[in-house]
């Protein structure tokens, strides 16, 4: 520890120092920080209080003090200090900052945990809630990986983690190869020839040991297990049947004493039992002779009947078998000619689809042209509609110029008995006076004033008649040609319906030709099914032929 050190000082000599180490980076944005890579990922650590913390010396007679206090807590927070660490340095026999007792802890730590064979049990949060039944799959990953478990899992498994003696590994799997075991060979040359024999790939050897992969200890304990399971189901066999056999040999002399007791007696009744039979035997003897005699005929004739029968049935059998025989063939008939019908059929479908979608085609070009035309009857509809409304117009105009001719034919009437009138007055008065002169001298400049008006009158009414008459002849031509196009577009209406209804029945032609095929099929397959269950029973023995039916089955149910 040098006295004019500085944080950047010592961050500068680390730099220096290792910055071609692999496992150790500088920060681009701090001069005081470094980053090491450990085996869980990368760790920045700040330089902050390095030098505080190790010029934070431990007085030794504070330590004493605390070491012999008469509370047992603080004596075992400060427990005497051997002399050992005093002895480093002059420096350091005054005082102990808190870096040197640490590295000396994990000094004597690694010493006794390299004298001894460790194991480590490594306790593992399943959730931070502390509550059962949650389990948090990427904090106990992250927590194995930090802690080191997957990294330590890694090395064991890449090295070589079990490691056995000789003598051990010769003990334990012995068993897998007992001719070798036999020979006197030493346990090292014993070792190779049954790793050899096993065929256990990536064993080595060594001077005392053997060092196995990872697994293949699991590998070697099975085999051993399976011919220590083979031994003890042969010793537990043999031990049952000695027992057995014990049993069977007490048994069978019971039963031999047994039975020949019953014997005894047995034959004692039967003596006696034939004695008294003895004088019906010959009796029964000549009677059963003539009733043989007599049911030898009958049993002849039986037995005749009897082969008779069985031949029948063995031909029956043989003509069932040919009958099936045909009745497969004719099912491979029947399947081979659905399986052509149902080609041609889809053939057929095809074909129907191309016509109808033609059909349509050729309906919706119809249909587009149907629309056109009513669009063009809409508009002589429209046209017929300007016409009606004119045509009433004019019929409106000629009614009231027809009741302005009455009137005018009215004034007329009335002007002409008027004029009759005075025509009269002036025969009856040859010498008339000359007021009735004047008179009529004045009357008649006011008849030839309205005869004019009267003229035009008339002249005006012959043009509106003239235009009357061209407008009803337009008007017909009109209704004439509003009447083709309405005769023509229920024609092309006509049309459109009668394919809607041709398209319609083919529709449902083929729907009902598929819902037939549909039942044939389902009747067909139901049909095999029967068949070749029959079949089955028929065949059941031979394996060549069920193993036929099988394929058969599935190409039909295909």
């Amino acid at each position: 520890m040098f006295p004019k050190s500085t944080h950047e000082t010592f961050c500068e000599k680390l730099y220096q120092s290792f910055k071609s180490h692999g496992r150790f980076t500088k920060p681009k944005l701090s001069r005081k920080d470094f980053t090491i890579s450990h085996y869980a990922g990368e760790v920045q650590y700040q330089s902050d209080q390095f030098l505080d913390k190790n010029k934070d010396y431990v007085v030794p007679e504070y330590q004493d003090l605390l070491a012999y206090s008469n509370c047992p807590f603080v004596a075992a927070l400060f427990p005497p200090v051997q002399d050992e660490i005093f002895k480093t340095s002059n420096k350091s026999s005054k005082f102990s900052s808190i870096g040197s007792r640490f590295k000396q802890q994990l000094q004597q730590l690694m010493e006794t945990l390299n004298s001894t064979d460790p194991h480590y049990i490594r306790c593992v949060k399943p959730n931070n809630l502390f509550q059962p039944a949650i389990f948090e799959s990427s904090n106990v990953l992250h927590q194995l990986r930090c802690s080191g478990v997957l990294e330590a899992i890694r090395i064991s498994c890449a090295g070589y983690p079990t490691h056995m003696t000789f003598d051990e590994f010769l003990h334990r799997f012995g068993i897998l190869a007992p001719e070798i075991m036999k020979e006197n060979n030493d346990q090292k040359v014993a070792c190779e020839m049954i790793v050899a024999k096993l065929g256990v790939s990536g064993a080595q050897i060594g001077k005392t040991k053997i060092f196995l992969r990872a697994g293949q200890m699991a590998d070697l304990d099975a085999r051993r297990s399976i011919i220590l399971g083979d031994a003890s189901n042969k010793i537990q066999r043999r031990v049952k049947t000695y027992i057995a056999q014990k049993h069977y040999v007490s048994v069978v002399k019971a039963a031999v004493t047994v039975q020949s007791v019953c014997r005894g007696i047995l034959s004692c009744k039967t003596f006696e039992r034939l004695k008294r039979d003895s004088a019906s035997l010959k009796i029964q003897s000549n009677m059963r002779g003539h009733i043989f005699r007599r049911s030898y005929g009958t049993l002849r004739l039986s037995v005749v009947v009897l082969q008779t029968g069985i031949r029948a049935m063995a031909a029956r059998d043989k003509f069932r078998t040919r009958k099936r025989m045909k009745q497969a063939t004719t099912i491979q008939a029947h399947w081979r000619r659905h399986r052509d019908f149902l080609h041609y059929r889809k053939l057929t479908e095809a074909s129907m689809w191309i016509q109808c979608g033609w059909k349509r085609m050729d309906a919706r070009r119809k249909l587009i042209d149907l629309r056109v035309a009513a669009r063009d009857t809409g508009t002589l509809k429209e046209t017929n509609v300007k016409l009606q409304k004119r045509i009433e117009e004019l019929t409106l105009h000629l009614q009231l110029e027809r009741q302005l001719k009455a009137e005018m034919k009215e004034a007329k009437d009335l002007e002409i008995s008027k004029l009759q009138y005075s025509l009269a007055a002036l025969q009856g008065k040859e010498n008339g006076t000359g007021n009735g002169f004047y008179e009529v001298s004045a009357a008649e400049p006011g008849a030839s004033e309205q005869s004019p008006m009267i003229i035009t009158e008339t002249q005006a009414q012959v043009e509106d008649l003239e235009k009357m008459r061209s407008l009803t002849s337009e008007v017909g031509s009109l209704k004439m040609l509003l009447q083709s196009a309405k005769q023509r577009a229920d024609d092309l209406e006509k049309m459109y319906f009668e394919v809607l209804e041709s398209e319609d029945r083919k529709r449902q032609k083929l729907e009902e030709t598929e819902r037939r095929v549909h039942q044939l099929q389902e009747s067909l397959n139901s049909v095999l099914q029967d068949d070749i269950q029959h079949l089955r029973s028929i065949f059941g023995t031979q394996n060549d032929t069920v193993h036929n039916l099988n394929q058969y089955e599935l190409s039909c149910r295909a």
